[in-house]
């Protein structure tokens, strides 16, 4: 299969297979299902093509200037970077709300491992995805009834698999041009390579196609101010992955040990209340108080910190990989593929860091 959809928003899958007219017993699979067909329908429904908001006096100019952008940037991803050349990201939507759906993970008290749910055709993935915040929220609750720590987040973007043609939204057109960028690569690579029910090598594969394809774009089209405003924001997003890895790592680390669930409650929570005081010094000396992360720190526990490994784990691998093929992103993607269809221990041994055999389970 060459279609996936990113896997940041359930929803977006759900709705394709249940278009596609899946059947799945369970009421509560089929009220799943249908708030992800109206959701995914209304998107498209409300999509219109760029040019026809181009062409409109009413189109607020950092609208129209922001739209204009976004077809140079999705002509670059064809003719640069070789993604595939469809009406994708050729229509906006203003959805009036900030977010395309709302992401459900939870995780145990005593473990990063997230609970995880299974669809037919794509596998298991660790989310549940809602159009609805209220309800993303009713099911937050009733995991928290049974015991896991939970984390419910907004997604600005996400992709059907190819099946739809996915749309530009408010929820991202105006980030900095070098994020827009950014996350358009990284939906379009989505529809590159898709291993089922492999999230961690699907993220990090879209991860590292969005990291190139953006340093690219930056070099080659993006004038000094573009780039100036991108190096501030993604100076801080690599502060904030760096730093909540390292922590994910220890808390990892604690939950192997065989210390006695009372113990390792108090030590987990010594390690959160020094994780959270060491933020704000970095938010002190390095971001000049910027507080962007605030909530996320505020909110922060096993879920939050669980997922955050999806997106990030096995991108040097990706990236080596991208070398290895010459920096040509015909043959890399030629190469990902093969790999998607490949068992899973290849796909590891392959992208696993050869300076730490082993590293990969």
């Amino acid at each position: 299969m060459t279609r996936v959809t990113r896997w940041l928003a359930g929803a977006g899958t759900a709705a394709v297979l249940a278009l596609l007219g899946l059947g799945l017993a369970g009421c509560g699979t089929v009220g799943y299902y249908a708030q992800s067909v109206r959701g995914q329908l209304s998107m498209l429904q409300d999509a219109r093509p760029v040019p026809e908001w181009l062409a409109e006096s009413g189109t607020p100019g950092p609208l129209r200037e922001r739209l204009a952008l976004s077809q140079r940037i999705r002509d670059f991803a064809v003719t640069e970077l070789h993604l595939p050349d469809n009406n994708s990201y050729r229509r906006y939507a203003d959805l009036k709300r900030p977010a395309a759906v709302w992401n459900v993970v939870a995780a145990p008290e005593l473990s990063l491992q997230l609970k995880t749910w299974c669809f037919p055709v794509v596998g298991c993935v660790g989310y549940r995805g809602y159009f609805d915040k209220a309800e993303a929220e009713r099911l937050a609750a009733s995991l928290r009834e049974e015991g896991y720590e939970v984390a419910v987040y907004g997604v600005p973007a996400y992709s059907t698999l190819g099946w739809f043609d996915d749309p530009l939204l408010n929820t991202f057109i105006h980030y900095p041009e070098g994020e827009l960028a950014r996350l358009i690569f990284h939906e379009l690579a989505h529809q590159v390579a898709y291993a089922k029910g492999d999230t961690t090598f699907n993220e990090s594969f879209a991860t590292a196609v969005e990291r190139l394809g953006g340093q690219r774009w930056l070099h080659e089209r993006a004038d000094a101010a573009a780039r100036e405003e991108y190096q501030r924001f993604d100076g801080r997003r690599q502060d904030f992955r760096a730093f909540t890895l390292s922590w994910r790592d220890r808390l990892d680390a604690l939950y192997r040990t065989r210390l006695a669930p009372a113990e390792l409650r108090e030590r987990k929570a010594a390690l959160f209340a020094e994780m959270r005081a060491e933020y704000e010094t970095m938010k002190a000396t390095r971001w000049g108080g910027w507080a962007g992360y605030d909530g996320w720190f505020a909110r922060a526990n096993n879920a939050s910190l669980g997922v955050l490994a999806a997106y990030n784990e096995l991108v040097p691998g990706f990236e080596r990989l991208f070398e290895a093929q010459g920096r040509d992103f015909r043959r890399f993607y030629a190469e990902v593929q093969r790999l998607a269809e490949a068992p899973r221990e290849e796909r590891r041994r392959v992208l696993a860091d050869p300076h730490e055999e082993g590293r990969i389970p």
